[in-house]
């Protein structure tokens, strides 16, 4: 039990370890909080600017939900493709990994002048930076169906599409989920990112206007704010996994 507690603690304990030692480094050595504010002055701002700093995040969560949604359609859908058919794999799969090396930065200007200033880049660009992770393991858990098994399904009776709907969709489960876990968080850095240049409200833009005004306490602010929405949908989406997939993690919980 004992060691149960401390890997539940064990997040929290390092956090605090880490803000005591970053405070103690700013404050011992002098630090200008324009260069590198101290943990203290982030929460004085984070408390002074709280009403603009959830207006901000707010907008950034419901719009990277947005383009998070969209990316859990499109990638379920081209996954299941790729990974149910040999040639679809061999044909789409090369094409989506060169595609997903481009980076997505790049992509909001040309975003900008086909849907104008606003949400439409936003949600856009955290679709494109977050399907690829969902498509590689939904067609990873198909495509790596055991020959056997397989063999044996069809030998009793099943068709192709028993196969892959009642065996490979159940099987690719925590493949799913662990890549929802990764998705989640890529879909906020798109949306920041195309905040920073391609928008008027959210954390993005709040970044630009507190660097801007040498507000680098505010900055901090909301970088804590983006890395917490998304620390909290991870923790969500394992919490959803664990109730959902417990068979496939009973042996690393026995161990």
């Amino acid at each position: 039990m004992k060691r149960k507690h401390i890997e539940r603690w064990s997040p929290l304990i390092l956090l605090l370890i880490i803000i005591v030692v970053w405070e103690a480094i700013t404050k011992g050595f002098g630090v200008s909080e324009f260069i590198f504010p101290s943990p203290s002055r982030i929460w004085e701002q984070t408390l002074e600017h709280r009403t603009v700093i959830l207006g901000h995040a707010w907008r950034t969560f419901w719009v990277t939900m947005a383009g998070f949604g969209i990316a859990i359609v499109v990638g379920v859908l081209l996954g299941f493709l790729i990974g149910s058919s040999r040639i679809a794999y061999a044909a789409l799969y090369p094409l989506m990994t060169a595609f997903n090396a481009l980076p997505k930065a790049a992509f909001v200007p040309i975003l900008v002048v086909w849907f104008g200033i606003g949400i439409g880049p936003a949600i856009l660009t955290a679709f494109l930076i977050s399907f690829f992770p969902i498509m590689v393991n939904i067609a990873t858990g198909l495509a790596t169906l055991e020959p056997e098994l397989e063999d044996v399904l069809r030998v009793l009776g099943a068709r192709r599409w028993d196969v892959l709907t009642k065996v490979g969709l159940p099987r690719s489960l925590p493949y799913f989920f662990g890549s929802l876990k990764v998705a989640i968080t890529l879909a906020f850095v798109g949306t920041t990112v195309s905040e920073m240049t391609a928008s008027n409200e959210g954390i993005g833009y709040l970044l630009i206007a507190a660097g801007s005004s040498m507000q680098m306490g505010l900055a901090f602010s909301g970088l804590l704010v983006v890395g917490i929405m998304a620390m909290l949908m991870y923790e969500l989406f394992s919490w959803i996994e664990k109730h959902t997939t417990a068979w496939a993690h009973r042996g690393s919980q026995a161990a």
